[in-house]
């Protein structure tokens, strides 16, 4: 007897779980509340260009964000993780249906995107998934690309946004702000001098940096959410050491949050990185920005 839990799954790598990425998950949901099964997603855990293309894509998400992502906004339970190395990448099409997803993960019904392909060399794709599900009796959904403004959905488009600052438009792509999550680090405290403490956070390695600058963001952190102006940057002004942070001021906050998981979430560029003359010229221009972003939030929450 098979104790497998029955699921429904879309298939994916759902870099930045934008809108595109949302309307194969809430499918799951559909399916599986109709099927009484539990609502998945696979992916892997590193993009398979790496190894295909033996180029590395900086992704707009880590793997735990893209987890968070799914559950938090798309109900999906399970995120099923392959890691994706040589014997992975030349495992037939059919197998990894046959073997992998139904034998070992009780796939019941698929998702996928108009333009999937997986298995040995690319050669699964959805028609060939179609059939297949058809002769095994599973379920199966392909679900067709998603336009915004005439432009297909996709990580490779918001990519472009990200890297060029352009937040408000990435973020109508995504349908959530684009974020970064991680364990507040110990800074040099030089904020705390000027009148702003801040928080520090790093990015993860292979996530792509937005362009440098200043921008309204806010945080997340212990289920409370703090406007903030945050600078994505070296700090040139204060720094030479050239290493590129998230330094974020919260507005309205008092209290040590280092070591604590933060999340950050971007809204608007407000401007470029700039090394200013002095320190009182560097506070002056916090201090401007700070009023910026409250006059942001106060009329995007209207």
């Amino acid at each position: 007897m098979n104790t497998t839990p029955r699921r429904v799954i879309a298939l994916g790598f759902f870099d930045g779980v934008h809108n595109g990425h949302g309307a194969l998950l809430r499918r799951v949901t559909q399916q599986a509340a109709g099927l009484n099964a539990i609502p998945a997603a696979f992916t892997f855990d590193v993009h398979p260009e790496s190894l295909i293309f033996g180029r590395t894509t900086p992704t707009l998400t880590d793997l735990p964000q893209r987890r968070e992502l799914m559950e938090r906004l798309y109900g999906i339970h399970d995120v099923i993780v392959a890691h994706y190395d040589h014997e992975f990448m030349r495992t037939p099409w059919q197998n990894f249906i046959t073997d992998y997803l139904v034998a070992q993960w009780g796939a019941v019904h698929l998702v996928v995107g108009h333009d999937f392909r997986f298995g040995y060399r690319g050669e699964g794709n959805p028609q060939r998934l179609m059939r297949l599900c058809q002769e095994l009796g599973l379920g199966c959904d392909i679900i067709q690309p998603v336009v915004q403004d005439g432009i297909t959905v996709s990580s490779t488009y918001i990519r472009t946004l990200v890297a060029q600052g352009e937040m408000e438009r990435a973020n109508s792509f995504l349908g959530h702000p684009h974020g970064l999550s991680g364990t507040v680090a110990h800074g040099k405290k030089l904020g705390r001098d000027l009148g702003f403490p801040t928080v520090n956070l790093t990015f993860p390695e292979g996530v792509l940096v937005p362009a440098r600058g200043v921008y309204a963001t806010r945080a997340t952190v212990d289920g409370s959410t703090y406007d903030a102006v945050t600078n994505v940057g070296v700090r040139p002004t204060v720094d030479t050491e050239g290493s590129v942070t998230a330094e974020s001021f919260l507005l309205d906050f008092d209290g040590d949050l280092y070591g604590k998981t933060l999340r950050l979430d971007f809204y608007k560029f407000l401007r470029s990185e700039q090394q200013f003359s002095d320190f009182d010229a560097l506070r002056r221009a916090i201090g401007e920005n700070v009023q910026q972003a409250r006059t942001y939030f106060r009329f995007s929450d209207n």
